[in-house]
């Protein structure tokens, strides 16, 4: 079964979009224990650093997580559909 690379490509820039807002609302509203946490993910000590959190760097973080998710999701599908005709995958 092909994937539709645009519905999936929209699918993935949505989802990326709203997972985006969420992580901004909680850094607005908690950041002391965003900042804590974000250290924790990536093995490093945040607890000197401040966030820098605007409403248009929100707004530039939004698109440019759409377009790369969007671009990214619809790449995704392209390259499934071409090996799934070439016969490189299995058919479900």
């Amino acid at each position: 079964m092909q994937i539709k690379p645009i519905p999936f490509g929209l699918a993935c820039a949505l989802s990326a979009s709203i997972l985006w807002l969420v992580c901004s609302i909680f850094v607005m509203t908690m950041p002391s224990v965003m900042l804590s946490m974000s250290g924790h993910m990536s093995h490093m000590d945040f607890v000197y650093m401040g966030w820098h959190l605007t409403f248009l760097g929100v707004f530039k973080g939004l698109v440019g997580w759409f377009v790369a998710a969007g671009i990214s999701g619809w790449l995704l599908a392209a390259i499934y559909n071409c090996l799934l005709s070439r016969g490189l995958l299995d058919k479900p």
